[in-house]
């Protein structure tokens, strides 16, 4: 299981209805992009660490590691805005505003992360999936998507044996013999995956598929007062944007 998934069934908000966590993680991130760079984001962004690390109980170490990989994409893509190509100075040389611009990047794209962060760190696909057939997602789509999820922790499980078996047959002690090794792992591990392809359409067949998964989804309700709560919150912070809105210094 990665970590993101082991987060999210120990989470605090394991039990709540995977609307609540919607109506706020995911209205953190649409505050992130809609909202003016400054304060907007910058209050969306303390706003969702605080719910994250508090009420959410997410370990900060697991919410590094995870949040660490969209934050590179966005330093990487704040960058070039720092800097302009041609012009009447020369080549290149530095954007007119180019820090501003950077820094209001930077700031919707790292709010907007954990905005979605947050969902993800508390709701279990496993829990959300079966859902979206209610929500009108077609049932064969639904299906493709859950045994997708389960394959892929397959097939990690699959890899991470498989390099566990080259290391300890000193498979990766040169260049060469780790090049060798990552084609031998590219090859068991496609072999493999068909392999496990193959014995899942069989044990369906044997349990008399039909054409859809039936699962089953731990009992929830929408809590009205925390969907509230969420709305009320968001809505403060877009009030609290605009009365302290200004420039990005």
């Amino acid at each position: 299981m990665l970590p993101i998934d082991a987060a999210a069934h120990a989470s605090a908000w394991r039990r709540r209805h995977p609307v609540d966590k919607a109506v706020l993680g995911l209205g953190l991130t649409v505050l992130a992009v809609a909202l003016p760079a400054w304060p907007g984001a910058a209050l969306v962004l303390v706003t969702a660490l605080v719910v994250l690390l508090g009420p959410a109980r997410v370990p900060a170490r697991r919410l590094w590691r995870a949040y660490r990989v969209p934050l590179g994409f966005a330093v990487t893509g704040a960058l070039p805005l720092l800097v302009r190509v041609g012009g009447g100075d020369g080549f290149a040389g530095w954007a007119p505003g180019g820090p501003a611009h950077a820094g209001e990047l930077l700031l919707r794209t790292s709010a907007a992360s954990l905005g979605v962060l947050l969902f993800a760190f508390t709701t279990p696909l496993s829990d959300l999936l079966p859902r979206l057939v209610r929500a009108g997602v077609p049932a064969p789509v639904v299906d493709v998507a859950l045994v997708t999820y389960r394959m892929s922790f397959l097939l990690l499980d699959s890899v991470r044996r498989v390099r566990a078996a080259q290391a300890a047959r000193l498979g990766h002690t040169t260049r060469a013999a780790a090049w060798r090794s990552l084609g031998g792992l590219a090859a068991t591990a496609f072999v493999r995956a068909f392999d496990r392809a193959a014995r899942l359409q069989t044990g369906l067949a044997g349990r008399g598929y039909d054409g859809t998964l039936r699962v089953l989804v731990p009992q929830a309700a929408v809590s009205a007062r925390f969907t509230a709560g969420s709305v009320l919150l968001l809505g403060l912070l877009a009030v609290l944007t605009f009365a302290l809105r200004g420039p990005l210094t």
